[in-house]
């Protein structure tokens, strides 16, 4: 009777046209998202959770959410992949729960956390190499240019070189710089309340007593976890954490320091008296120098000693170059171009990917782009 039934219906489905659902893939692999606050709590936490839950749903990936520090325990922690901490604030583990942890990552778990996960557990060393910095201070939520570091890395592939959007911008205690690597750094030249100079990483990833750690600053505000590119972040983050997708080594990535900074510098022309070369390489984003009304000009920086040049930054006046070239020379006599750009139309030209190398970089250019001269507020020369 019951093979008759299943007979029957089975007719019944063939009938009606009806297909069995596929089954459902198993996920590739599970997260937990701990969001436990013992100090200030952002009002993001919940979309956060919600976003990583969506990217899980997109991306095969399981998330499992708390805020119960219960839960670090040896045979729980082993279910998940990665834990990611989301704006923890204050001392959320005791004793035994973050010996658990620790335990965790040192059989090769891993670590994600967002942005007041720097703002946790200060008293716990260990945690502190974790995420690599602690908190010291922000400024008010603002618009600012993140600038990518690392462009071939899962988190941050497919960015903006030069990323704006709005955050609130936290400086840190130190700079991690020589324990990580850097994916994304803040130029405090596009905001106010930065306090770390040239040099502010604010996303980065290493691998870590036995596991895997990526940490961003990005995150405090609803906002940032519908934006497609913080989102596209995320994803890159967890993917590492839980997987160890993309190279995080340390050694591979050159510190992003202002080499023309303050160093001395010569112009074909200056314009006047208070528009000298100078004011290009002195930090100030309103001092310039400008030139004569005529073609060509140059502007060269001597940066001291040989070094490789990977990029180079100018932000234009008014008057702007619309055509230059972007050269290199061991003795400031012959020079090489190593990137010529037709076209400009001023403001940023932030000019990534360059391969040189000399102790001298010079901005010759050849068509200028208003009826006055060349007019640069900054010139920034990158490399190792």
């Amino acid at each position: 009777m019951i093979r008759r039934l299943a007979f029957c219906t089975a007719l019944v489905v063939a009938a009606l046209g009806l297909t069995a659902a596929p089954a459902q893939a198993a996920p590739d692999f599970t997260v937990l998202v701990f969001s436990k606050t013992a100090g200030f709590r952002h009002d993001s936490i919940a979309v956060g959770t919600q976003a990583i839950r969506d990217l899980g749903t997109a991306n095969n990936f399981a998330v499992e959410a708390t805020e119960d520090a219960n839960q670090f325990t040896a045979a729980n922690l082993a279910r998940f992949k990665a834990v990611i901490w989301l704006s923890t604030t204050g001392d959320v583990l005791n004793a035994t729960q973050q010996t658990a942890f620790e335990n965790y990552v040192r059989a090769g778990g891993g670590y994600l956390g967002v942005h007041a996960a720097a703002d946790t557990e200060y008293d716990w060393a260990w945690y502190g190499g974790l995420v690599g910095a602690y908190f010291a201070s922000h400024p008010a939520i603002q618009t600012a240019t993140v600038r990518v570091a690392d462009a071939t890395h899962p988190a941050t592939a497919g960015l903006p070189a030069a990323w704006s959007r709005s955050d609130e911008w936290y400086n840190y205690r130190t700079n991690p710089r020589a324990q990580v690597h850097v994916l994304t750094t803040l130029d405090e030249s596009t905001y106010s309340g930065g306090t770390m100079g040239a040099d502010h990483p604010n996303t980065w990833c290493r691998a870590y007593d036995g596991g895997r750690s990526f940490y961003t600053g990005m995150g405090h505000t609803q906002a940032s976890y519908a934006e497609a590119g913080f989102r596209s972040l995320l994803l890159g983050g967890i993917r590492y954490a839980a997987q160890g997708t993309g190279n995080c080594s340390v050694t591979t990535q050159p510190p992003s320091t202002d080499l023309a900074l303050n160093h001395p510098v010569t112009a074909s022309s200056v314009e006047n008296a208070g528009t000298p070369a100078a004011n290009a390489v002195d930090a100030s984003t309103t001092t310039r120098w400008s030139s004569a009304f005529s073609d060509p000009q140059w502007i060269r920086v001597d940066l001291g000693a040989t070094h490789t040049v990977n990029r180079v930054r100018l932000v234009w006046e008014t008057a702007y170059g619309s055509a230059y070239q972007i050269q290199t020379s061991p003795d400031g006599n012959t020079w090489t171009t190593v990137r010529s750009v037709t076209g400009g139309n001023g403001g940023e030209d932030d000019n990534t990917g360059i391969t040189g190398s000399g102790r001298y970089v010079r901005i010759y250019g050849t068509t200028r782009g208003t009826q006055w001269g060349y007019s640069l507020y900054t010139f920034q020369v990158y490399g190792t």
